[in-house]
């Protein structure tokens, strides 16, 4: 055989070799070198890795961020209330040779049942530990990282980190949604009238204020208009009195004034009285030429007969009234209205 007929297949042969003991690692990657079944090298960052061609292979695993939903489970949380959740975990692999002794050569779909049966009891027994009403609330922040931080601890043995756990979904089972919700308004119900009974109570105090206040000001000021009134009385009756020391005649004419007003006003009223009484004295003309006789007091007749009696002077039960003056800004010698 000649000898450069065989110079082709070794080359051929050792440059299959080369490639074979030659590996990629991709950025998103990371690998383990094993041999025979054990862990030799471990590879986790991107490039060019080297292992023995036909002796040794290359695992490898993602190494980014991974997913897990897990299944639907119900919970009952501290009122008895049954509960449907519903959570989303967000896990990596941290050690790679700690991962591969715990998965085997189950690899990613192995890592994620291991803790499936993590998440369930972590978010078990978080959620039973607090009240339904919490648990269904908008701000469950602090419950989703305690059941992080629970499932953290026990997925180190898997050479993994839990990085974020989500509860995407929280319900109440089916078949207690009716109770449930009649329980719950009922609640908001009681809360609602007790709000209402605090809002009528509040309401009551401010209108006794309202009332009081309405008292205390109504009396002050009958009180200053009793104040007013008994100063106003004072200072008329002061100014009556001076009046009165200055003319008195001047005051007895304005008096008469008032009682004529009095006596006088609206129709048909009858005075009986002599002529000569004073309290026609203002009424009298003084001025009037002698000889001149003065007219008699006319004769009242009977009720019975019609026939005139007596002089009004002589008559009983006849009206005498007190002197009064004639009305301010009147002439002494104004005559007399007419009399019925």
């Amino acid at each position: 055989m000649n000898r450069s007929s065989l110079i082709l297949p070794i080359l051929a042969i050792l440059v299959a070799v080369g490639f074979s003991s030659i590996f990629i690692v991709d950025e998103r990657e990371k690998a383990l070198v094993l041999q025979f079944g054990q862990v030799k090298a471990v590879k986790e960052e991107p490039g060019i890795g080297f292992k023995i061609p036909l002796i040794q292979e290359v695992v490898r695993y993602d190494g980014r961020i991974l997913g897990l939903p897990t299944q639907p489970l119900e919970v009952t949380p501290l009122d008895d209330r049954r509960l449907v959740v519903d959570a989303f975990a967000r896990w990596r692999i941290v050690d790679l040779v700690e991962f591969r002794e715990a998965v085997g050569a189950g690899g990613i779909e192995a890592a994620q049942t291991r803790l499936q049966r993590i998440m369930s009891p972590a978010i078990r027994e978080v959620l039973g530990g607090v009240p339904s009403i919490r648990v269904l609330s908008e701000d469950r922040t602090v419950l989703m990282n305690q059941i992080r931080d629970l499932a953290r601890r026990q997925a180190l043995a898997l050479g993994v980190d839990v990085i974020d756990v989500r509860l995407t979904r929280t319900d109440l089972p089916e078949q207690n949604l009716s109770a449930t919700y009649g329980r719950m308004r009922a609640e908001r119900e009681r809360e609602a009238a007790d709000e209402i009974a605090r809002g009528n109570e509040a309401a009551q105090r401010v209108r006794a204020a309202a009332d009081r206040t309405v008292v205390e000001v109504t009396s002050e000021a009958r009180r200053q208009a009793e104040v007013i009134r008994g100063e106003a009385d004072a200072q008329r009756n002061s100014v009556y009195a001076e009046a009165f020391g200055r003319d008195p005649e001047f005051f007895a004419f304005t008096r008469s004034l008032t009682s004529y007003e009095r006596a006088l006003q609206g129709g048909g009223s009858s005075i009986v009285m002599q002529p000569d009484s004073e309290f026609f004295q203002y009424l009298r003309s003084d001025r009037a030429p002698e000889g001149t006789p003065r007219p008699a007091a006319p004769a009242a007749a009977s009720p019975e007969t019609g026939d005139a009696t007596a002089p009004a002077g002589e008559q009983t039960g006849q009206a005498e009234e007190t002197p009064a003056a004639p009305p301010a800004g009147q002439d002494a010698a104004t005559p007399a209205p007419a009399v019925q």
